[in-house]
């Protein structure tokens, strides 16, 4: 039986790139990977635009998600058949009728909210706008990769992609994961997601969960620990569909 192609979804303020470590490594060890591009509009917009690539995707998938992604490979794998396993990597796993906004209000560990600049985006004809959210340069370090040089957070705050506020509002549907195995790396250090919303998700999703010291970017300050679960992951599925 093949192996799964490996698709990697990434999650707010951030784009594909986010992964290169962990694909880096995984490409050594000949999988597949995609990354796929994120548009952050919303839970809904992007569950359908994430389900709409795995459905052209020929053989078996395992679909990864880095924190919003998490919500976002959760509702596109319920119209995928073709995805045999998740993997959460500090990433949420929000169950049906849940909205992000209420999960993070929630969360003791999570600093993320008070770091957040509100700005405005077109949204339609006539002139409607609509809200999105960035991470304020001057708190990305704490909020969002503490365990990363200066140098590095700098070009992220600089780089970074702001998500739309339905990211937060949508409401999600019946997730994925009550259906498909699932695996998850929860980093102690989370203080966006926040690491006890990451912890309880996953364990409330029964998945394999490792948990390492780092923060919320864990699969790039830490990338080897975070593709050793995804291979773990792979090893898994692909050998349940012999």
């Amino acid at each position: 039986m093949p192996t799964p192609t490996i698709v990697l979804v990434h999650g707010a303020f951030a784009d594909a790139s986010s992964w290169n470590g962990v694909i880096e490594r995984l490409q050594q060890q000949g999988y597949t990977c995609i990354a796929s591009a994120n548009p952050l509009r919303g839970v809904t917009a992007d569950s359908a635009y994430t389900a709409s690539l795995l459905n052209q995707i020929d053989g078996p998938v395992l679909l990864v998600g880095h924190s919003y992604g998490g919500a976002v490979i959760s509702n596109a794998a319920t119209s995928a058949p073709n995805v045999t396993g998740l993997v959460y990597v500090a990433a949420f796993a929000p169950d049906e009728g849940e909205n992000l906004g209420d999960v993070e209000n929630g969360s003791k560990d999570s600093v993320l909210n008070a770091a957040l600049v509100q700005y405005s985006y077109p949204a339609g004809p006539g002139g409607q706008t609509a809200i999105e959210f960035a991470i304020n340069p001057a708190r990305i370090q704490e909020a969002f990769a503490a365990d990363l040089p200066p140098q590095v957070t700098a070009l992220m705050a600089a780089t970074q992609r702001p998500v739309a506020a339905a990211a937060f509002s949508d409401v999600c549907g019946p997730p994925a994961w009550k259906k498909l195995p699932s695996w998850a790396v929860v980093a102690s250090g989370d203080k966006a997601a926040g690491a006890d919303v990451v912890r309880s998700h996953a364990q409330r999703a029964g998945a394999d969960i490792v948990e390492v010291e780092g923060s919320h970017v864990i699969m790039i300050s830490q990338p080897q620990t975070v593709t050793d679960h995804i291979v773990k992951a792979a090893r898994s599925v692909a050998g349940s569909r012999r």
